[in-house]
């Protein structure tokens, strides 16, 4: 079967090759008719943008880099990388993956933009909040958007859920069951998500007018194993939380081990609830109450608003926010354990 051309596209729109050309090129001032009655055409025409041509008449790669760190888990960065792709994809740009380390330096960013030729860069925490990174980007000239950065600038893109009204809200939640002594699991301090949940749970406590106890607050990093060993510093307390708040949801699932290995029962005698609903919520035993990001929703908007710009439209917002929702699931009960 001959393959379409633009020639082909631009005779059953009925408008010319150049306007078609604007239309796939994301450029501005083309009619919203115009542009709907192109995109059906290439559409029933199966047609497919030669992104060769297609770059070099616009003089842009339509690559978007991803620089993300190795995770523990790859559960928030898979949605993550598919909230990225979907923006790529629905704006035919290509997504190029730099997966790197804490020891990312300004060298490898360098050599990453001008070997991939990358239009623009979407930083995920806590690569956005490296400074050898976003200088380097700054230095080059190359546009970027960063996910859930600590500190927020009005001339730079951020994406971030509402992490500490989101655990505000999760802690009054567990605090509606009866709980009074709650426990708290920090996550990786590099995270901008990690003050701000806590600052949220530390908040909440002291709205309610219980004892900020300094003991009950104990740090973690993000993985299923400091979720075990944090837990068991608070259950080896003398006067234990009936409830525990981890930071996500792989270190409630090793909240909940520490529980069994310690011969005590979930919800019967601790209840613990995570952050995130990643997969791991549903995969351990009780299933997780847990806070609900919407990380693929954010992912995509701070990737369309990046492939936006680079188009030349100003956003609207540089800086947004996504509210969370609470799960609630099984692992949460009535304060009846052996921790009262």
């Amino acid at each position: 079967m001959k393959r379409s051309t633009i020639k082909d596209v631009a005779s059953t729109a009925g408008v010319s090759i150049k306007t078609v050309s604007r239309v796939f090129n994301d450029e501005k001032y083309v009619r919203e008719s115009v542009r709907e009655r192109v995109l059906d055409a290439a559409s029933s025409l199966d047609y497919i943008p030669n992104p060769s041509a297609r770059s070099l008449a616009a003089r842009r790669s339509y690559n978007i880099g991803l620089i993300l760190e190795n995770p523990h888990e790859f559960a928030y960065l898979k949605r993550v990388v598919e909230g990225v792709f979907d923006a790529c994809e629905s704006s035919n740009y290509t997504l190029l993956v730099r997966p790197t380390d804490a020891t990312v330096s300004h060298e490898d960013v360098i050599k990453f933009v001008r070997q991939s030729r990358v239009d623009g860069i979407v930083l995920p925490a806590p690569m956005g909040d490296r400074t050898e990174i976003t200088d380097t980007l700054l230095e080059l000239g190359t546009p970027f958007a960063q996910l859930s950065p600590k500190h927020l600038r009005n001339d730079w893109i951020s994406v971030r859920p509402n992490d500490e009204e989101a655990t505000y809200e999760l802690a009054k939640h567990v605090h509606s069951f009866g709980h009074e002594r709650i426990g708290f699991i920090e996550g990786d301090p590099e995270h901008g998500a990690t003050e701000r949940r806590r600052n949220g749970f530390v908040r909440c406590v002291r709205d309610l007018g219980l004892d900020p106890d300094p003991k009950l607050i104990v740090s973690g990093m993000f993985d299923f194993e400091s979720g075990n060993e944090s837990a068991r510093k608070l259950l080896e307390l003398e006067d234990c939380p009936s409830a525990i708040i981890a930071s996500n949801d792989d270190m409630a699932a090793g909240a909940i081990v520490a529980l069994n290995q310690m011969g005590l029962k979930p919800v019967e005698d601790v209840s613990i609830v995570g952050f995130d609903d990643s997969p791991t919520a549903t995969r351990t035993w009780p299933f997780l109450t847990t806070v609900r990001q919407p990380i693929f929703q954010m992912a995509r908007m701070a990737a369309s608003i990046l492939i936006d710009s680079l188009a030349g439209n100003t956003p609207e917002e540089m800086n947004l926010e996504f509210g969370c929702e609470i799960v609630t699931r099984d692992s949460l009960g009535p304060r009846v354990g052996a921790c009262d």
